[in-house]
């Protein structure tokens, strides 16, 4: 399998970010480069340098919310979406979805399905 350009990966980091959290109360940082190596079966790998800054963007953005938690003498930070921005994640993910269908549209035409309408 030929691997994914970080490009286009850096410019999914925050779509990938708000669909787990929303598919999932809280998670960490690690948690999610894990869970999307898993969804993914290793065709995704998302490196802590990618990662962290687009979760910190999303923090300072508000969209995110977070809580420490000391596992094994260690503080963990923890990640959700803020309770006010639920609606605010919903729709980034929406548009992600119809950016997605139409580019679809345009690498195999013939492919097409009917795009859910939210």
């Amino acid at each position: 399998m030929t691997p994914i350009n970080q490009g286009l990966l850096k410019g999914s980091l925050h779509a990938i970010i708000l669909k787990l959290l929303s598919d999932s109360e809280w998670m960490y940082g690690y948690e999610i480069t894990q869970k999307v190596k898993e969804l993914t079966s290793g065709g995704l790998r998302i490196t802590e340098g990618a990662l962290y800054p687009a979760l910190y963007k999303l923090e300072a953005e508000g969209i995110l919310t977070t809580r420490t938690q000391v596992v094994d003498g260690r503080a963990r930070k923890y990640y959700a979406i803020a309770p006010d921005q639920q609606g605010n994640a919903a729709e980034r993910l929406s548009q992600i979805e119809q950016f997605l269908y139409h580019l679809q549209g345009i690498l195999t035409p013939n492919a097409l399905i009917k795009l859910p309408t939210s």
